[in-house]
């Protein structure tokens, strides 16, 4: 059977199973079994066994599990509503700073995490309130929240990265790096976007009244709100980038810092700790049959002999490499919009990585652009992730379509930001080479 018919038929059977509604792991893993075994017998299930076993002795595997942790027990510590009131009071009397403010929080949060849905939630639930209340534009503030909670795959330490790092076998730690300049970049062109918008439109976002605003005394008290957040992200950063310890021993160090953050704003039992602990434990069970649907898929593709098609097809598209990169990245874009991160992740990945190395790009640098179309995958319509939580937690009057209208502004800042680190590919590539050499 030739390999574009084998072709055919193995991403038709994926097609048909994730219509009629079959988890994608389940899905990727089932049917590259089935034709891994057809393709080379059984010992193609050895070779699999094989691989899952190098994966599974991984200490960074380690770092899923306690980071997943840390980011409960951050969420649930009280610390967003400290970060949000500093915020409120230095920030409250420039047009949009609360916005600005509110974006800020989700970086730091972001760095606090790893994870996307923790900024949203908590902004959601304490920032939107206040800023509709406030008089601020229902689209401005909700976009604001949908974006910067999607910084928490982006800025370190992040799972979706490690997550990528296993299946590309390149380092989590200069991945880690390699994130800290464009989340960094992001930032500066929301807060850039929110202020510009506010400044010739000051009805979008209002400042606060002068006898509303705080006074110097009370903004300086307020900052020691950032005290546990900022010295949880200097022990967990600084021991991976120092050196000092590898990315599972930090997220170890991320989790007693939690836990402090948890004692010291009194929140910490055994309720909080029982509801973190089945919840990672969900968590890192599901990972565990994504990778062995990852390593599935990549065998049986191998097998299949349709990395070498691809390759081929690729070799027509126009433009070269860089048509390549862009017809990767649309891709990515339009993937984003119906199906989850670490689906994409599964399918695409096997198909990209050779077409990357071969066109001599940089895995860490695509790594980087992979994720943040991951994040604009989480805010566009109609299935991103954070549309759906920031439903959850929005006040009544906020429509799905309000949430869906408020975020296009906000994907074309974040696609202006792939095109910067395209064309200055040093913004994602300065740090690794900075701490790493």
């Amino acid at each position: 059977m030739s390999v574009e018919l084998l072709t055919l038929l193995f991403f038709g059977a994926l097609l048909v199973f994730l219509m009629l509604g079959t988890p994608l792991a389940f899905v990727l893993g089932g049917v590259s079994v089935v034709f891994l075994y057809f393709e080379m017998g059984p010992i193609g299930f050895y070779l699999l066994a094989s691989k899952m076993w190098e994966t599974m002795q991984s200490p960074t595997l380690m770092a899923v599990p306690l980071f997943v942790f840390m980011a409960i027990l951050l969420e649930k510590s009280g610390v967003a509503n400290d970060l949000y009131d500093m915020m409120h009071q230095w920030f409250g009397g420039l047009r949009g700073g609360l916005a600005i403010g509110t974006v800020l929080i989700c970086v730091i949060f972001a760095a606090m995490s790893g994870i996307s849905g923790a900024a949203v939630v908590t902004m959601g639930t304490i920032a939107l309130p206040k800023m509709l209340e406030r008089g601020y534009d229902k689209k401005l503030a909700l976009g604001a929240i949908n974006a910067g909670g999607g910084w928490g795959i982006l800025i370190p330490p992040s799972i979706l990265m490690v997550l990528y790092a296993l299946l590309t076998e390149v380092s989590v730690g200069r991945l880690f790096a390699a994130g800290i300049g464009p989340g960094l970049m992001l930032f500066v062109l929301v807060t850039i976007y929110i202020g510009g918008r506010c400044w010739l439109q000051p009805e979008l976002g209002p400042a606060l009244p002068v006898e509303e605003r705080a006074t110097w005394p009370m903004k300086l008290k307020s900052l020691k709100a950032v005290i546990l957040p900022i010295l949880i992200v200097t022990i967990v950063l600084g021991a991976i980038f120092g050196g000092f310890a590898t990315p599972t021993e930090a997220a170890a160090i991320g989790v007693f810092g939690s836990l402090v953050a948890t004692l010291v704003n009194r929140q910490l039992n055994t309720r909080v700790l029982h509801e973190a602990s089945i919840a990672t434990l969900k968590l890192t069970a599901l990972v565990m049959w994504i990778l062995f649907a990852a390593h599935a898929f990549s065998t049986a593709y191998t097998a299949l002999g349709a990395q070498s098609l691809i390759a081929d097809l690729m070799a027509y598209i126009p433009g070269g490499r860089w048509g390549a990169l862009l017809f990767m990245l649309v891709i990515l874009f339009f993937f984003g919009m119906v199906l989850d991160p670490v689906g994409i992740m599964l399918i695409t990945l096997p198909v990209f990585l050779p077409v990357v190395r071969d066109a001599g790009f940089d895995p860490i640098w695509f790594g980087i652009l992979f994720i943040i179309m991951m994040e604009v995958g989480y805010m566009t319509p109609p299935f991103g992730f954070n549309l759906f939580y920031l439903k959850g937690v929005a006040p009544p009057d906020v429509t799905m379509g309000d949430i869906y209208a408020s975020v296009y502004p906000y994907v074309i800042v974040t696609l202006i930001g792939v095109a910067l680190i395209i064309l200055l590919p040093e913004i994602a590539l300065y740090f690794p080479r900075l701490f790493y050499g």
